[in-house]
């Protein structure tokens, strides 16, 4: 089974790259953050001739996820539980009976000094306390999407362009890092320990993909369970290279 994890960046703007990545039929499952539309805009008839399920959460201009399947999706959760939130973050479903994803878009925080950064480590932490029941679970599960977290210096192109910045910020680099240390794998990272490489390159600063000006954002975290079966891990650069392009590149696991 592959599976693609993707920040859209307004899925009707991109809706023809997305297209594409449908057409093109290699993904089993597509996990899509930042719809930008809410649900009873969300425009199904582009998308219902490529066979795909589709489940979402949306949200009228800003945040939204949906999960795209192949195969069936069941025990679907939108919101993430025991934490009252507006913002569409969080959808988690099962697929075909056979593995659990949790697709997320993580607030982004804007600067330490924002009153929106206490809302990113608040929400952090409620999404530790739910994917704790997880970790050890012989169901195989895997969370994807955009965490709008650089886990690491070797994750920014430029660490010094970005002190104060929420997504290098110290606070939310440790909540992430107690993921791993609680038993998630990076499954990019993992596959790749000492490659430099990216998941978002911004509009502005010219040919910034030619100038690797980028940032890691965008992840598969596996549990033991799914991580066993995992046998690649990629950054796709085409939804990024389109005519029309997301900012984000599309992140595929595939898992046996």
């Amino acid at each position: 089974m592959k599976i693609l994890t993707i920040n859209i960046n307004s899925i009707r703007a991109h809706a023809e790259s997305f297209i594409d990545i449908l057409r093109g039929g290699e993904y089993d499952v597509i996990m899509v953050q930042e719809l930008k539309v809410e649900n009873a805009n969300f425009p199904h008839n582009l998308f219902d001739e490529y066979g795909y399920n589709v489940k979402v959460f949306g949200q009228k201009s800003w945040n939204g996820v949906a999960v795209f399947s192949k195969y069936s999706i069941e025990d679907t959760t939108i919101g993430l539980p025991n934490y009252s939130d507006p913002n569409a973050r969080f959808i988690e479903c099962v697929i075909d009976g056979r593995i659990r994803v949790i697709n997320v878009y993580m607030p982004n925080g804007d600067t330490v000094d924002s009153p929106k950064f206490p809302y990113k480590l608040e929400w952090m932490r409620a999404f530790t306390d739910h994917i704790s029941q997880y970790t050890n679970s012989p169901e195989s599960v895997i969370i994807g999407g955009d965490f709008n977290v650089a886990l690491t210096d070797a994750d920014v192109w430029k660490p010094a362009n970005y002190v104060g910045i929420a997504i290098v910020a110290p606070d939310a680099r440790k909540i992430m890092q107690s993921w791993l240390d609680m038993g998630w794998t990076d499954v990019w990272r993992k596959m790749h320990p000492d490659t430099i490489d990216y998941t978002w390159y911004g509009y502005r600063g010219g040919d910034t993909i030619g100038k690797k000006q980028g940032l890691r954002l965008d992840y598969f975290l596996a549990n033991a369970s799914a991580m066993k079966n995992i046998t690649a891990c990629e950054i796709d650069m085409e939804p990024r290279m389109a005519p029309k392009p997301t900012d984000h590149c599309g992140l595929m696991i595939n898992i046996n």
